[in-house]
């Protein structure tokens, strides 16, 4: 994140007016349209497509401790994704 200077784009007045609340600290201004997580890049489709992959290897038998070695995850990160794909109907319950 880059920063920009108040007294390059606000009017005095309003920089005075800030300056009566937050004096020489650094704030953060929002945007006024947030933007989802993962729309400006792949990386949500990376994350669907992987989490996907360990669910499958899942019910397919590869137990947790192997995925988490596999992907690099930890143990509980591995049982969360299948909760949570369990939970979104994806995966079945049987296991």
């Amino acid at each position: 994140m880059s920063y920009v200077r108040a007294e390059d784009v606000l009017p005095k007045e309003l920089i005075e007016t800030i300056q009566q609340y937050v004096n020489g600290t650094n704030i953060y201004i929002p945007c006024l349209e947030k933007k989802v997580w993962g729309s400006q890049t792949v990386t949500k489709q990376y994350y669907k497509i992987r989490n996907y992959e360990i669910c499958k290897k899942y019910e397919s038998g590869i137990t947790t401790r192997i995925l988490a070695n596999e992907y690099s995850l930890s143990i509980k990160s591995i049982q969360r994704i299948i909760r949570t794909n369990r939970n979104l109907g994806i995966l079945s319950d049987e296991k």
